[in-house]
């Protein structure tokens, strides 16, 4: 099967001499669509490292909520803590990939779940030109996707998902949110809105540097 023609630009702008590792970040209240960006960008090659599993790898250990384990980390490690093990990751899996082929180009990634300022702040430090894109959605249509998606630790019912709301919006989600370099509405086609993720991504890779 043929590639696309955005598959091809991507490896033509990947495969550039002058290039250079790209790191873009996903925020947005639960239910709006963080899993469907992250998927257009896996199509076009990033590494997706998603922060929420950071907490719930932990909350397993805990055998403790979610919630209460992304509470309880913070408070114990500090407020960079989930950011930091994200940029760990990202930085150890890009030592293997050096060490395997010394002429391997340096990789694509997306953090996906983003929550507060400091977090954006700490991979700003860490990532030349880190952007931030954000979903937007009612909350009418992030409950019902909740509803829907089943995962174990989305609300289903309705004080839940507001008590989950609240949480997110204390650790700063709102000002990551307002502040992000692109925000995209996800209230419509499920095919528009990747369109509109997809050339935001490939804009991205072409002005990479």
């Amino acid at each position: 099967m043929n590639k696309t023609p955005i598959r091809q630009m991507v490896n033509k702008i990947f495969n550039n001499e002058e290039w250079s590792m790209k790191v873009l970040g996903v925020t947005g209240m639960p239910g709006s669509g963080k899993g469907l960006v992250a998927g257009v960008a896996r199509k076009l090659g990033f590494k997706v490292i998603r922060m929420g599993d950071v907490i719930r790898e932990e909350a397993e250990k805990r055998e403790a909520p979610v919630g209460e384990t992304a509470i309880r980390l913070r408070k114990e490690y500090g407020d960079f803590v989930v950011a930091r093990r994200c940029i760990d990751k990202i930085k150890t899996l890009e030592r293997i990939k050096s060490k395997s082929d010394q002429n391997t180009k340096s990789g694509l990634y997306m953090i996906e779940g983003i929550r507060s300022p400091m977090e954006v702040e700490m991979f700003r430090e860490n990532f030349r030109n880190f952007k931030v894109i954000s979903v937007n959605s009612t909350p009418v249509t992030r409950f019902k996707r909740l509803i829907n998606r089943q995962r174990s630790d989305d609300s289903k019912q309705k004080t839940d998902f507001q008590k989950r709301d609240n949480r997110e919006l204390k650790f700063g989600i709102g000002e990551v949110i307002a502040t992000s370099d692109y925000m995209v509405v996800n209230e419509g086609s499920k095919k528009k809105f990747k369109s509109i993720i997809r050339s935001i991504l490939t804009n991205e890779l072409s002005n990479n540097g």
